[in-house]
């Protein structure tokens, strides 16, 4: 699917792209960027962090307005590579130098019930939902949506961080208190048959093209393995790419969006979150796709024509968490397989080290 809107001035080869956040995401996007022959500066509190290995690198505060108008400055436009970005620092950047995408996706993003509520708004199905602000809105919304579902923060949660499943017998106040008593969204449990994403593209100049819908298997909240293309129903996948395409043009955003979702098995898709960012979902894109999603990412921010998002075949892709990296012997003398090592000074249980992409 591809629309087209008033077009907008291109930003050549040359100029600078400025990445708020220096890790995996900000490294693979200046890589991109580089062979586009692009410069791009990461503006991330840590030093040493995987992204300033490949391009220049501040290390200050998001919320040092000094920091920032240095960083403004330097870059002819912005990006992000996460979430965790405070919404008033894009704001900052706004008012001196374009923000793709900007203030408005990344507040509707970092928070679950916004972000519900926007896409409910659109069109766009998700579980049942429910906000909780205290103990009786808990026992409300258990009331309403039932058990099991699941208790979640409503900001700073990922890889399964700041979530308490509900199931029969559980104590819904301990699960609250856990998650340290704030904010919260409950979400009803859904019937899925299994978890997909899509991640798709709008350009400055508005133009969307979405990448073929891949099917996600994960293992202790985190994504383990992405095949690519998802085995779906042609009317499956068709779905999941309009419901990522819809979601994009409605929060007017420019630059990617991953959509990961719940294809159930009465055949409907519903959505599960967003990130308005390149997706762990989206790395077999590198080696398989035509363009790969950070490449994607450049043209869209600097308003160029959006690459071919076609398959050259099909592959698997594995995260490599903590010491599995070890084995990077074994992988580099696989004939079928790239690997990707994203240069992070310490192995943690959990921790995503790297990806191995496997070509079919």
């Amino acid at each position: 699917m591809a629309t087209t809107k008033t077009n907008t001035a291109p930003i050549a080869p040359g100029a600078c792209i400025g990445i708020l956040g220096g890790g995996q995401l900000g490294r693979m996007t200046a890589i991109a960027a580089v062979e586009m022959g692009y410069r791009c500066l990461i503006l991330e509190p840590q030093e040493g962090c995987p992204a300033s290995h490949v391009a220049d690198h501040i290390a200050g505060a998001y919320e040092d307005e000094a920091v920032l108008a240095r960083f403004a400055e330097a870059c002819d436009v912005v990006t992000l590579e996460f979430e965790n970005v405070p919404v008033d620092a894009l704001k900052f950047l706004e008012e001196r130098v374009p923000v793709r995408p900007g203030s408005h996706a990344l507040k509707i993003a970092q928070d679950r019930i916004l972000e519900k509520q926007f896409l409910n708004d659109a069109g766009i199905g998700t579980a049942p939902w429910a906000e909780i602000t205290d103990e009786q809105s808990l026992k409300d919304a258990i009331d309403r949506i039932g058990i099991p579902s699941v208790l979640k923060t409503a900001r700073f949660g990922y890889d399964g961080k700041g979530q308490v499943m509900l199931k029969p017998g559980s104590d819904p106040s301990k699960a609250w208190e856990d998650l340290g008593r704030v904010r919260c969204i409950l979400e009803g449990f859904v019937d899925f048959d299994c978890e997909v994403s899509v991640i798709t593209a709008r350009s400055a100049n508005g133009t969307v093209k979405a990448f073929p819908v891949v099917m996600n298997e994960h293992r202790d909240h985190i994504l383990y393995k992405t095949h690519a293309p998802a085995d779906l129903p042609t009317s499956t996948a068709k779905a999941a790419e309009d419901i990522a395409d819809k979601a994009i043009e409605a929060l007017d955003l420019t630059g990617l969006l991953a959509v990961e979702m719940f294809a159930c098995r009465d055949g409907s898709v519903l959505v599960n979150e967003v990130a308005p960012r390149p997706h762990n979902s989206g790395h077999w894109s590198i080696d398989a796709c035509m363009t790969s999603q950070f490449q994607q990412l450049v043209r869209a921010v600097c308003g160029l024509p959006l690459g071919s998002t076609e398959i050259l075949r099909p592959a698997e892709m594995t995260n490599l968490l903590g010491n599995e990296i070890d084995d990077w012997a074994a992988f580099l003398a696989e004939p079928n397989a790239q690997l990707h090592l994203y240069g992070k000074a310490e192995a943690k249980p959990g921790r995503k080290m790297g990806h191995v992409t496997r070509l079919k």
